[in-house]
């Protein structure tokens, strides 16, 4: 009997913490078990920072808080099969999003960036310049979730989530027995 070839996977991650590619590795020991399903193309966890084939799943850890997110963003799209939104930070925006109510009142970017970098009350910046160095990305006017940008196959939700549940989706999806999240995999007390 032949071997069913392997699913290639790739992951990234945009504006959060990190956190849900920690996540990942709380697979733990089914890490082998699933790396005998897969194998990892493009992603922080390979230091492949380019697509060298097309990809069955993508998996995309935070949101969109400048320009280089939306370009990786769309790259994901675009060389993937299936895009995964992992966290909250990738379904919702999460934490940077925050910024996304001081925006929308009284203070533009610009006072913002001032009060982080020049003005604000523990701010040691001898320079008194803002960052803008052109290899910098451009930020955005807020904190977009990927469905915002792009469109998004499947959501696993939590912050970060569960290895249990980032394990059980993967596996499921890779031999297509993925119906949905059972409630006590999604429950957050």
């Amino acid at each position: 009997m032949s071997e069913l070839p392997k699913a290639r996977i790739a992951t990234a991650s945009l504006a959060g913490c990190f956190g849900c590619h920690m996540a990942i590795l709380d697979i733990d020991e089914r890490l082998i078990e699933l790396m005998q399903l897969v194998d990892v193309d493009r992603s922080p966890l390979t230091d492949k920072k380019r697509f060298t084939q097309r990809c069955d799943i993508g998996i995309i850890e935070g949101g969109c808080c400048n320009e280089e997110n939306v370009h990786v963003l769309h790259d994901f799209r675009r060389n993937c099969d299936v895009l995964i939104a992992l966290g909250q930070c990738a379904i919702m925006g999460g934490l940077p999003a925050m910024r996304n109510a001081i925006m929308h009142s009284d203070a533009p970017l610009r006072e913002c960036l001032d009060e982080a970098y020049i003005t604000g009350k523990y701010i040691r910046n001898t320079t008194h310049n803002v960052p803008n160095d052109p290899a910098l990305p451009l930020l955005l006017d807020e904190v977009y979730p990927c469905s915002q940008v792009v469109e998004i196959d499947y959501q696993i939700p939590g912050c970060a989530p569960s290895g249990d549940i980032i394990f059980d989706t993967l596996s499921k999806l890779l031999t297509g027995k993925f119906r949905g999240f059972e409630r006590e995999m999604i429950k957050f007390d």
